[in-house]
């Protein structure tokens, strides 16, 4: 539910989050505890929503695909398993079928 808590914080004027690279974290007291938000999910989900955030994704997602690699197991990343939208089809495919 974090991204969908992203989007009604900024519609509700938040412009401040907490996420972590690849999604690591949570609690290890709370059997089955999720973790926190990927950073590279929410960052992807801001880009293309239209929202300048400043961070280059590509590297953020470099980046978290090495910390995957150095924690030695697959993370909650949704963006590490299926990649940008932009590598899916092309920026506006789906505005140009409507």
């Amino acid at each position: 539910m974090a991204l969908a808590n992203t989007l009604a914080g900024l519609q509700a004027g938040v412009v401040r989050y907490d996420a972590s690279l690849a999604g690591l974290g949570g609690c290890p007291f709370a059997p089955g505890a999720s973790g926190n938000v990927a950073s590279e999910d929410m960052i992807h989900m801001l880009h293309e929503m239209g929202v300048d955030t400043g961070i280059d994704l590509e590297k953020l997602l470099a980046l978290a695909n090495e910390l995957r690699e150095w924690v030695g197991h697959d993370t909650d990343s949704a963006l590490l398993k299926a990649g940008p939208c932009c590598r899916l089809a092309p920026p506006n495919t789906a505005a140009k079928q409507r």
